[in-house]
């Protein structure tokens, strides 16, 4: 075996297990927060608020005729309120294969994005326990969010979760350059459906379609990198004051 065969091996060992942990934390996170319909329906509201101030926040690219495609993949598939409870239970039943069909960056990708679903399921989990604790779940504003946010507080994964946001982009950027998957999520297609593999096959295809279409991803990943940013150190900034997100 070569050097560079090992290295291929290590890689998506490592992604491998990394997909494990986090597949189990965000599958014991949902089921947590689904354990009663009223729970449910929290965690529903909290992020259909959130899913519509991603758009408010990002309407730029989302009206961009070049990033349209991969704003929208953004803010459903990877940063909103979309269930992923089926592609995760596919990648579980299935992680032996897929550590044997997909390249190692694929599989990179994919731990990244499950990273960072199991850490806004957690985020997400304390904001709806403390917007419920203070009486605000039914009627979320931008000022309810806001008290909630600080009160919840845990920058440290506050900004963990935008620097992963940023990582998975810059996984599927470079996955969009492999000219080879085109072929193989084409080939994949059929048999994924037959498999009970369909959600993950979409994810995986439309994040390649999506970015390969746009070209460079920097600009685009600058531009939501920055004003996650600047709206966190806002929300941190300003306790007490009114807030417009």
């Amino acid at each position: 075996m070569s050097m560079d065969d090992l290295t291929t091996s290590h890689d998506k060992q490592r992604s491998a297990d990394a997909l494990r942990q986090h597949l189990k934390s965000a599958k014991a996170l949902r089921e947590l927060a689904n354990v009663a319909p009223l729970a449910a329906d929290h965690r529903l509201r909290l992020r259909a608020w959130q899913a519509a101030r991603l758009a408010r926040t990002h309407t730029d690219l989302l009206s961009s005729r070049r990033y349209a495609q991969a704003a929208q993949f953004f803010l459903s598939d990877l940063y909103g309120p979309k269930d992923f409870s089926s592609r995760d239970e596919e990648v579980e039943r299935i992680l032996p294969l897929l550590i044997k069909m997909l390249p190692a960056s694929a599989l990179h990708t994919l731990a990244l994005a499950v990273e960072l679903d199991a850490l806004t399921e957690e985020l997400d989990s304390a904001m709806v326990a403390q917007l419920h604790r203070a009486g605000l779940i039914e009627q979320i504003d931008d000022d309810a969010y806001a008290t909630a946010y600080r009160a919840v507080g845990r920058r440290p994964e506050r900004e963990r979760q935008i620097v992963l946001i940023r990582q998975t982009g810059e996984a599927l950027d470079r996955l969009a350059r492999k000219p080879l998957l085109a072929g193989l999520l084409k080939l994949m297609h059929a048999p994924a459906q037959l498999a009970g593999l369909a959600d993950l096959h979409e994810f995986l295809d439309r994040g390649f379609r999506a970015f390969r279409g746009m070209g460079a991803a920097d600009e685009f990943l600058d531009s939501i990198e920055s004003k996650e940013k600047t709206l966190l150190g806002k929300l941190f900034a300003n306790a007490g004051e009114p807030f417009a997100l």
